[in-house]
């Protein structure tokens, strides 16, 4: 009898073939490299050499280790059937058992299940969500895409996406790195930054000016550029982006896209108390509806966990001399740094006070207090790697939109792993302290006298996104100035 063989099964194959050198050489690697910290865009590899004290380091940590966590280890055990199996969950086990990864996080697991679901559901399905950009002749694309703007069809992909949501260091960039870098890279996908992403958007708008509705062909070039969509760091705090989302993630998903997002808020909680909301609120049920969501409950900050030290965080007032000498040490004693230009987007410029050597030095109100945004920042780190940042405030009801733009600044820094030389008034968690969120300022004690409360409540800037944004901000400062961060950044830029 004639044995049939099912369509999935020969994709399965078909992509089995293609990964089966990737996942030897993965596995079977003689690389011994200590992974430092959880996310991957702040991974620091360390030689062997330091394998000894990083080993005692996690020796200490493991004697804390709760039940849960014991639980997860056995998890995370590799088992001989996972040696033939590709995906996030496996290869975060691998890194385990290789001893570059600390024992397995209970909570992370169970995000990577979710996202190994997803990446197996996605490799039965290559052909119905046409992921293969290879599977079909370029001509054949090319004319599906034509015709689909001539007469739009409606193509929602059989695969749900995943929206993993959580508090600030637990690991969500991280694991959809992870599962991003386990795909085949034939395939129609993107992992881009929300910000970058919605700068694109508006760009694209911006050339389609004109058009019926310049959305729903932004929605097909992005679709025909990539079908699985891995947006980082999901927030909605533009009120120009908060009225378009509906309709652009409307288009998306009825082109085929697939998305999976990090956040650190419940869908439910996008852009709460922001202007318009109403007009937002089909979004969030859109979101729902295409989605797995799913919660990171671990409450551990990964970033905190790294070897913290002062770095190039210098706190103090009228320390501008000392932030010229070390900002004159890191671009050359013999280097004269000018000012210079950078482009930006749609014809806009930049003016950096003093630049050379990749290394940018700017007055904190020069870049914080003038009306520039996202677009500008990831302008000024296309060009530059290093920033001398002069002056940092602490932040409060009179500075709040400075406080949006430096949390925007730090994300930037972050995505491009970029290093940051600064004079500040506080310490990181000190210049943050009096931004709260609303249900954190109905809970705080009052005082004893209604003259003290007043004075205390009108030093308080209660404000949703900045007081959820602040932690994420106050963990990624942290990091940023901590030992293994700053060896990373040297050993990427050959410093």
């Amino acid at each position: 009898m004639r044995q049939i063989v099912r369509s999935s099964s020969l994709s399965r194959i078909r992509w089995a073939l293609r990964n089966q050198e990737r996942t030897s050489s993965t596995f079977y690697s003689s690389s011994r490299k200590l992974l430092i910290g959880v996310n991957q865009n702040h991974q620091a590899l360390l030689n062997t050499n330091t394998h000894d004290s990083a080993l005692s380091w996690r020796l200490s940590f493991s004697r804390g280790l709760s039940a849960e966590a014991v639980e997860a280890a056995d998890v995370a055990k590799l088992t001989v059937s996972d040696v033939s199996r590709t995906g996030p969950l496996v290869e975060y086990k691998r890194r385990i058992s290789n001893g570059e990864l600390m024992t397995g996080d209970i909570c992370q697991l169970s995000a990577l299940r979710e996202l190994q679901r997803l990446h197996d559901e996605l490799v039965e399905s290559v052909d119905t969500c046409r992921l293969d950009r290879y599977n079909t002749s370029d001509k054949f694309s090319r004319s599906r895409w034509f015709w689909s703007r001539l007469m739009p069809q409606s193509s929602y992909s059989p695969v749900k996406g995943l929206y993993l949501y959580g508090g600030v260091g637990t690991g969500k960039t991280m694991l959809m790195d992870l599962f991003f870098d386990q795909l085949p890279c034939t395939w129609k996908k993107q992992r881009i930054h929300f910000h970058d992403f919605m700068l694109t958007v508006h760009t694209r708008l911006q050339k389609h000016k004109g058009l019926s509705d310049p959305l729903e062909v932004v929605a097909q070039e992005i679709a025909h550029d990539a079908i699985l969509l891995c947006l980082d760091e999901f927030m909605v705090t533009d009120v120009a982006d908060a009225l378009i989302l509906n309709r652009l993630f409307g288009h998306l998903f009825s082109n085929g896209i697939i998305l999976v997002a990090t956040s650190n808020r419940n869908p439910d909680k996008l852009y709460e108390g922001g202007l318009q909301r109403d007009l937002f609120l089909p979004f969030i049920s859109s979101l729902k509806e295409r989605n797995v969501v799913h919660e990171i409950g671990s409450s551990v900050d990964y970033r905190k966990l790294t070897s913290a030290e002062q770095g190039f965080y210098f706190i103090g007032k009228d320390l501008s001399t000392l932030l010229k000498q070390k900002f004159q040490q890191l671009i050359g004693d013999n280097v004269v740094a000018r000012p210079q230009v950078v482009e930006v987007v749609m014809g806009r410029t930049l003016q950096v006070p003093l630049g050379a050597n990749g290394c940018a030095y700017f007055p904190f109100e020069e870049l914080c207090d003038r009306p520039l945004g996202a677009a500008d920042y990831f302008g000024l780190f296309k060009k530059f790697h290093t920033l001398a940042l002069e002056g940092i405030p602490v932040f409060g009801l009179d500075n709040r939109t400075a406080a949006y733009r430096f949390v925007t600044l730090v994300d930037v820094m972050y995505e491009n792993k970029a290093r940051l030389l600064c004079t500040a008034e506080a310490s990181p968690q000190e210049l943050l302290e009096k931004i709260v969120t609303i249900s954190d300022a109905k809970s705080m004690a009052p005082r004893t006298s209604s003259r003290s409360r007043k004075n205390d409540v009108s030093e308080l800037c209660v404000d949703n996104e900045l007081g959820f944004a602040k932690d994420r901000t106050i963990s990624r400062l942290t990091e940023m100035n901590s030992k293994e961060y700053l060896e990373q950044h040297a050993i990427t830029h050959n410093l």
